[in-house]
C-alpha cells in the first residue's frame, strides 16, 4: 500500500470526525473543511502515515485554535455574537446597554472559573497558556471556560435581540 492511498484510507475512515470537530470549535462550514483539508495536506507532505484518530483531531483542534488567534478583533466579534458588519461599522457599537448586558451576564450567569478566565482573557489580555499558568489549569480547560462564556453571552444576547 502506498503512502497516497494509506492517507486516503485515513480521509475516509477519520473525516467527518475531524469536521465534526472543527465545526464545534468555528462554526463555519468553509472554514471547518479547509482546517481538515490542511491537516491532510501537511500528512501528504511530511508522508507521515502512522498517525492515530486522537493525533488526528489535535492537529485539527489546534489548527483551529490558530485561526481563530489570527482573526481580527473585529472578526472574532463577528464569530462571537453572529452579528452583521453594518453593526460593528457604526460608531455606537456596542452601544452601552449592550455592555451592561455583557457585564451582567458575565458577573451574574458564569462560574466563578468561568469569570475568572474571561477576566484574565479580555481584561487582562492574557495568552491561554498564561491563563493556565496564572490559574493552574490546562489550556484546554482555559479553552473551555470560553467556549462556555461564549455560549452563555450568545444565548443571552440573541434573547434580548
Amino acid at each position: 500500500m502506498t503512502k497516497i492511498d494509506e492517507i486516503e484510507n485515513l480521509f475516509r475512515t477519520h473525516y467527518a470526525s475531524m469536521y465534526r470537530l472543527a465545526m464545534l470549535i468555528l462554526r463555519d462550514e468553509y472554514v471547518s473543511k479547509d482546517i481538515v483539508h490542511d491537516v491532510f495536506e501537511a500528512l501528504l507532505v511530511s508522508g507521515k502515515t502512522d498517525v492515530t484518530e486522537a493525533y488526528l483531531l489535535a492537529a485539527v483542534r489546534n489548527r483551529c485554535l490558530k485561526h481563530i488567534r489570527n482573526l481580527s478583533v473585529k472578526d472574532r466579534l463577528k464569530e462571537i455574537y453572529s452579528i452583521d458588519e453594518e453593526e460593528i461599522l457604526r460608531e455606537d457599537w456596542p452601544d452601552d446597554e449592550t455592555i451592561g448586558l455583557i457585564q451582567r451576564t458575565i458577573a451574574n450567569d458564569l462560574t466563578e472559573s468561568s469569570r475568572k478566565v474571561v477576566n484574565l482573557r479580555f481584561a487582562d489580555s492574557k495568552s491561554y497558556q498564561e491563563i493556565a499558568d496564572t490559574l493552574g489549569i490546562s489550556t484546554v480547560a482555559v479553552y473551555k471556560h470560553l467556549r462556555h462564556a461564549i455560549d452563555v453571552l450568545r444565548k443571552k444576547l440573541s434573547q434580548n435581540g
